[in-house]
């Protein structure tokens, strides 16, 4: 991988990873289309610690509080009441379905799952669920409402975005829209639950960076920080969206995609793997 490559799809990622398009579906279409490798998983999931960077920066003030509530509820019962204190548990609670899955299938995800049929497949899919609950979610209910039962099942959809094309975003938005959140609370909050997903799948990844084969040390510095400042402008440009307007467009926007690459691989102009 060439270091404007790895612009290109540091880029891709800032801009794909909170919106509800799965970046990791991006990072292997553009490629292919382009006729460059495949980076890769472990480059995917290193150059996402630069979108995480971007959400500690934008929520730095929402993450101290949070941080410093739960710390403290340990020992003061009064605060553990807190809406801080119990968001942090949430956090916790929810990151453990996707960090026993994705050990349990880390062969699987690495190299099957990056199959561009299943991907495409996986677009269209949830592109119907998320305007399913786009429809039926009643969008009653902000961040002060949430509670443990909401952030294990928002945490269980979290782990469906495994499998490229789901959209950790798209998952996670669609269980809060599904459980009656307003589009920015299930938004904020998805943000927040993909901190410890992503920086622990990135570190675990980060020792197969400069591997034979794989991209290079220079590469990756270039793309997670391209990710890192086209990640904040996603993160500010979404929340505003999702306050006025469904995630109809997203849900279009994957059906259109998954069926083009879906026609590509068809015709024989795409290779799958």
């Amino acid at each position: 991988m060439n270091l404007v490559q790895a612009a290109v799809l540091g880029v891709v990622q800032g801009l794909t990873e909170f919106l509800p398009i799965s970046s990791t579906a991006h990072l292997r279409i553009v490629p292919a289309i382009l006729g460059w490798p495949d980076p890769g998983a472990a480059f995917t999931a290193v150059i996402q610690l630069g979108t995480m960077l971007a959400i500690l920066v934008y929520f730095w003030r929402e993450i101290s509080r949070i941080t410093v509530a739960w710390t403290r509820g340990l020992v003061n019962r009064e605060v553990r009441s807190s809406l801080e204190a119990r968001m942090g548990w949430y956090v916790i609670f929810a990151t453990i379905p996707i960090g026993l899955i994705g050990l349990a299938f880390s062969d699987q995800i690495e190299t099957g799952a990056r199959n561009l049929w299943l991907i495409g497949a996986a677009l269209i899919a949830l592109a119907l669920v998320m305007l399913l609950a786009d429809r039926t979610g009643t969008r009653a209910r902000g961040e002060k409402d949430l509670t443990l039962r909401d952030g294990l099942l928002v945490g269980l959809a979290q782990a469906a975005a495994l499998v490229p094309g789901v959209s950790r975003s798209g998952s996670t938005i669609t269980a809060g829209l599904f459980l009656g959140l307003q589009r920015e609370a299930a938004a904020r909050f998805s943000f927040l639950l993909s901190i410890p997903a992503v920086v622990l799948s990135g570190l675990f990844e980060l020792r197969k960076i400069g591997d034979s084969g794989g991209p290079g040390l220079a590469a990756t510095a270039v793309a997670t920080l391209l990710a890192f400042g086209s990640g904040i402008a996603s993160i500010r440009w979404l929340l505003h969206y999702l306050a006025r307007h469904s995630t109809a467009v997203f849900a279009g926007y994957r059906v259109i995609v998954g069926l083009f690459i879906l026609s590509l691989l068809g015709s024989g102009l795409l290779a799958a793997t």
